[in-house]
């Protein structure tokens, strides 16, 4: 039992998801390692765990980095109904990847039979403002579609890389604040001693 004052470490089973090549393991290894991978390597399923503090609360993480490629799509359901909150990546050089992200969605709301999911969209690659073919307006409006919020970030520049996160974090907090059942009230009366 964990001494008073001293709170007790939160775990917490994050997704991060998307077509490949959009920067789902740069992103995760940024925030995980703090280094960025400078070549791509196709994933097939990489867990990876940090231990952080949110709003002064320890939560220790285990981000599941799925792969892109479609023949890895069975697997899929079982990183949907074990996930607590999602990271949909896009990039935002890249317009088919931001349309990929919808049959994903489709996909968690259907295996979490809810549409109440801890979600944050982010546009990858910002640093390549030169070459952007997603404006930072459709990802907007993707997220607010769908109730998500949203990021661009870049994981070459650690831009919003922390942020993704500690936000996703805390909209889980959010649903299980809203999941809770009510107080009850303890009925007794009262005794003069």
């Amino acid at each position: 039992m964990p001494g008073k004052g001293v709170p007790t470490v939160q775990d917490y089973k994050l997704c991060v998801m998307g077509d490949g090549g959009v920067g789902k393991s740069c992103l995760t290894v940024q925030y995980t390692q703090g280094r960025f991978l400078d070549y791509y390597d196709p994933t097939i399923e990489d867990t990876y765990r940090k231990q952080v503090d949110v709003d002064d609360i320890p939560c220790m993480l285990e981000i599941l980095d799925t792969a892109g490629q479609e023949q890895f799509e069975s697997m899929r359901d079982m990183y949907m109904r074990d996930g607590m909150g999602f990271v949909l990546v896009y990039s935002i050089i890249e317009k088919s990847s931001i349309q990929g992200l919808s049959g994903l969605r489709n996909n968690i709301v259907k295996v979490k039979d809810t549409e109440d999911i801890p979600m944050v969209i982010v546009g990858n690659k910002c640093d390549l403002e030169e070459k952007r073919a997603v404006s930072k307006e459709e990802g907007q409006n993707q997220a607010k579609e769908w109730d998500a919020e949203f990021f661009e970030a870049s994981a070459k520049e650690k831009i919003n890389v922390n942020e993704i996160f500690t936000r996703l974090i805390q909209l889980i907090r959010e649903k299980q604040d809203r999941n809770k059942p009510p107080p009850t009230k303890k009925g007794g009366r009262c005794s003069i001693l």
